[in-house]
């Protein structure tokens, strides 16, 4: 079912045929790319590759197994089906070249390139960015030493954040409440036993007060533009509790970014940032994901960089998009982005993850999921560790679904989420019911 209020507005005057699109990914950030492509006037079909359960039953998609990483193949299938525009969902690819690789086989690709990925790939890379381009950030120290880890974690105190210098999927970041925490932390990091390679270099950070918040923009290597704003959930339990997660929920708009944070983001990273990365050669086209701590009085430090959208932000995000995302993204492939603006409906979006009993830890896949037919109009949901076995959706990873629900009231929106939640059984399924709590609090005041 559509709902009137969400339907793109289609701008077909960057192509005059039909487009072909291919999505590199296999989450729910993927699955609410394709939905939002699809939707669009000016798009023939959807590709991704490899998809998921959800992306395979969306009108105008199609699954096609080729693996992240195989540049080769999706290159070859982008020539023979004449695939206009490939979007590059997850980070690997992005650390692995791929905009390189698209670039010399004479592809539009939205997506940045290898040395610009640092900014993720990297998370020492993109705090000395910072200090070179004076953006506010966490002090910190960067070591492959666990003699120097702990003489810096002694010497700060508790609590203090450990993370792992490359990606880990979300994960790789421990906020210890003590300082033996913080050292075994280190330990397990440093020896490979935690997060492999990712965390064979550490950065550790001082501890930064306040509410985060996810701020999401496209960029054509000068120009931003600005998506609407989250906030995500990371701690996989109630209350900001246990370990951390690709992230378990997340809602659009955020209300701690009011338009004096908003200028106070653009002016003082996200331009910056952009004006950086030209002036030392590694110009940034993409999505550009800044995870930021948002203090009492509205200071604003970042608190990390992904270079591609945000999941679970993009469900929520996306779900409330009126222009056209194909035009925008070509738009800033062709480097034309300050000729466009984008829309958002007014509604709140939010979006609860469904996650397998266990996860971020050890966690079974292959139970047959129910209900997924009986979820509310006006919720959504898009699948992210989901299978097609014997005709039957399956579970296949950590992080299952992640319903949306949209409404002007923010806590209509909410319950239309869980309510769709409601009607979906697995075993040993999980999911956090305080979803949104900080809008709670500030309704409640």
């Amino acid at each position: 079912m559509e709902w009137p209020w969400l339907l793109p507005v289609s701008d077909t005057s960057d192509t005059n045929s039909p487009m072909k699109v291919l999505i590199i990914g296999s989450g729910g950030r993927e699955h609410a790319l394709a939905w939002a492509i699809a939707r669009d006037d000016m798009v023939e079909h959807v590709f991704i590759a490899p998809g998921n359960a959800g992306t395979a039953l969306e009108p105008k998609c199609s699954n096609i197994a080729i693996p992240v990483n195989d540049f080769d193949a999706h290159i070859e299938f982008c020539h023979r089906e004449r695939i206009d525009l490939t979007i590059v969902g997850p980070e690997d690819p992005l650390v692995n070249g791929i905009r390189e690789h698209f670039d010399a086989a004479g592809l539009k690709c939205f997506a940045p390139s290898r040395e610009a990925a640092q900014l993720e790939g990297s998370k020492g890379f993109a705090k000395a960015f910072m200090q070179r381009h004076d953006i506010p950030t966490a002090a910190y120290l960067t070591t492959g030493r666990l003699d120097e880890a702990i003489a810096y974690i002694e010497a700060h105190g508790s609590p203090i954040v450990v993370k792992a210098n490359g990606l880990a999927a979300g994960k790789g970041v421990v906020v210890a409440q003590s300082i033996s925490e913080a050292v075994e932390a280190a330990t397990e990091m440093l020896s490979g036993d935690r997060f492999g390679d990712a965390g064979r270099e550490i950065v550790i950070e001082e501890f930064l007060e306040g509410e985060e918040a996810s701020y999401i923009v496209m960029s054509d290597g000068t120009s931003v533009l600005p998506f609407a704003s989250s906030q995500d959930h990371k701690p996989v339990f109630d209350g900001g509790l246990g370990p951390n997660t690709g992230g378990m929920g997340a809602y659009s708009p955020a209300p701690v970014v009011d338009d004096l944070v908003e200028a106070k983001i653009l002016d003082r990273v996200i331009r910056p940032l952009i004006a950086g990365m030209a002036a030392e050669g590694t110009p940034f086209q993409g999505f550009l994901y800044a995870g930021l701590m948002i203090s009492k009085n509205q200071d604003v430090h970042v608190v990390e960089f992904n270079c591609r959208f945000g999941d679970p932000e993009a469900q929520p995000v996306l779900y409330r998009l009126q222009s056209s995302l194909p035009s925008l993204c070509l738009a800033a492939v062709d480097s034309q982005l300050s000729t466009k603006t984008i829309e958002f409906d007014d509604r709140a979006a939010v979006g609860v993850v469904v996650a397998s009993g266990g996860y971020p830890e050890s966690y079974e896949t292959g139970y047959t999921i129910s209900g997924l037919d009986q979820i509310p109009a006006g919720a959504k949901a898009f699948h992210a560790g989901t299978r097609v076995q014997n005709d039957e959706i399956e579970t296949s990873g950590g992080r299952v679904l992640c319903v949306v629900g949209a409404d002007a009231d923010f806590m209509e929106a909410r319950q239309l989420a869980y309510s769709g939640i409601d009607a979906i059984h697995f075993k040993d399924q999980h999911y956090r019911t305080d979803i949104g709590y900080r809008v709670i609090e500030r309704l409640q005041h």
